[in-house]
């Protein structure tokens, strides 16, 4: 599943638990961040990091073909450094990072560097966490490595001084949704902090599909149901777009109509994906 347009849900497993690799593999979720940032304190960063190399090189698969994702520590600190060094020396270096804090292009171009082997680069999900990062959000979507764009609303509300409910952090997102829109990458909500409020998680998870975001983070395996459900199609959704795309193929690449309304090449892409998101490509 490196494709994370149809990712749905990513969940964020500590590092520094190794004996919850597979259990995380086998939630349900489109794939595991293995995460060597937040979730780990100082003292553990080596252990995590080596659990890490492990995993890397016997990763567990899931039915999906399921993604191993790694966030790194941010790259300007010494533990992220020294994510990007034994990474970077590793015989299998991870197909997808998430870099948090994400501010500047810069900082994609770093991991990049390090992490690149034989001129193919990693998959990046760039997390915005920052006034700075919403500020930079288009020109970091526009990076040839960024696959998708990310909302960290926890950080970002305690940079802006903000509470992290629906109506302040609302501008943020449609503020990533738009940067990610225009690059034509996914968008990929915040964790809920409701791990056993499955209506209030149910809630929100719509609200951010409506918003244009394709999926949702998750800290919690209880979350992964609720958030599967809400952003897979509905059989209904789904013969739709099959119609969609059927009369699309049909028209050869003209313009047609479809139940007395035009079909334009964004609609297409859109069914597309929801094909897509019933039988990914493995």
């Amino acid at each position: 599943m490196d494709d994370l347009a149809v990712a749905r849900t990513l969940l964020f497993t500590p590092a520094d638990r190794p004996e919850r690799f597979a259990k995380a593999a086998a939630s349900g979720a489109d794939g595991v961040i293995l995460d060597l940032e937040d979730a780990v304190g100082l003292p553990h960063k080596d252990a995590a990091r080596a659990n890490v190399l492990d995993a890397l090189a016997a990763p567990t698969v899931g039915p999906r073909g399921f993604a191993w994702a790694v966030r790194l520590n941010h790259v300007t600190t010494p533990a992220g450094l020294a994510d990007l060094l034994a990474l970077g020396a590793a015989p299998t270096v991870p197909r997808i990072v998430v870099l948090p804090k994400t501010e500047s292009v810069t900082e994609v171009d770093v991991a990049v560097a390090h992490l690149s082997r034989d001129g193919v680069a990693p998959t990046v999900i760039a997390l915005l966490e920052s006034g700075r990062g919403l500020s930079a959000a288009e020109a970091i979507a526009a990076h040839p490595a960024v696959a998708a764009l990310a909302f960290g609303g926890v950080d970002l509300a305690a940079d802006l001084c903000a509470e992290l409910s629906w109506e302040p952090m609302l501008f943020a997102r449609g503020r990533l949704v738009q940067a990610a829109a225009t690059a034509h990458i996914p968008a990929i909500d915040v964790p809920s902090v409701e791990i056993h409020d499955s209506a209030a998680l149910e809630r929100e998870t719509r609200a951010v599909k409506s918003l244009g975001f394709t999926g949702k983070l998750a800290i919690h395996p209880a979350q992964i149901p609720v958030i599967e459900a809400v952003f897979t199609p509905t059989q209904d959704e789904l013969d739709q777009a099959k119609r969609i795309v059927a009369a699309a193929e049909a028209a050869g690449g003209n313009a047609v109509q479809l139940d007395g309304k035009m079909i334009d090449v964004p609609v297409v892409k859109a069914a597309l994906r929801t094909v897509r998101l019933v039988a990914p490509t493995t």
